[in-house]
């Protein structure tokens, strides 16, 4: 498996392979997410997508999305990464671009995707806070984190 070299920004024409990215990605990493769960949010995502000010992804030799990073301000949104191609370095990719060239300093992530924690955890962030519901009151907590020295 190859990757294109370099980040891109993302168009709506990738929307598509991005949700596609997305809903792999929830399947596998998501579990305390149920059926009606990711049916009711992959609608919202091609809205969520649009209102993100910074969309970058990765490319496989083939030209398809296999992973992005959206970001506003200073804080990342979302990144997901095609299952497929977890292990191959592309969120840790994603993460060193959104800090080096973004600007990034914060994340919030779901506290039941184990992961994913940790995965931010070991790209430099720590835990400074909770919230008992995700950013639709729906009863998935979050953990919000900060780049430690950001």
């Amino acid at each position: 498996m190859q990757l294109q070299e370099g980040i891109f920004s993302i168009s709506t024409g990738d929307f598509p392979q991005v949700v596609k990215v997305w809903e792999a990605s929830v399947r596998a990493t998501h579990h305390f997410l149920t059926e009606s769960h990711i049916q009711f949010f992959k609608p919202l995502i091609f809205d969520a997508l649009s209102q993100i000010v910074e969309l970058d992804g990765v490319r496989n030799h083939q030209g398809e999305v296999v992973g992005f990073i959206g970001v506003v301000g200073n804080k990342i949104e979302m990144l997901f990464i095609d299952p497929a191609w977890h292990g191959q370095g592309i969120g840790r990719q994603l993460i060193q671009h959104a800090i080096g060239t973004l600007g990034v300093t914060k994340v919030d992530v779901n506290e039941q995707n184990e992961q994913a924690v940790g995965f931010y955890l070991r790209m430099g962030f720590e835990i400074e806070g909770r919230s008992e519901v995700d950013g639709m009151g729906k009863p998935f907590p979050l953990l919000h984190l900060r780049l430690r020295n950001g």
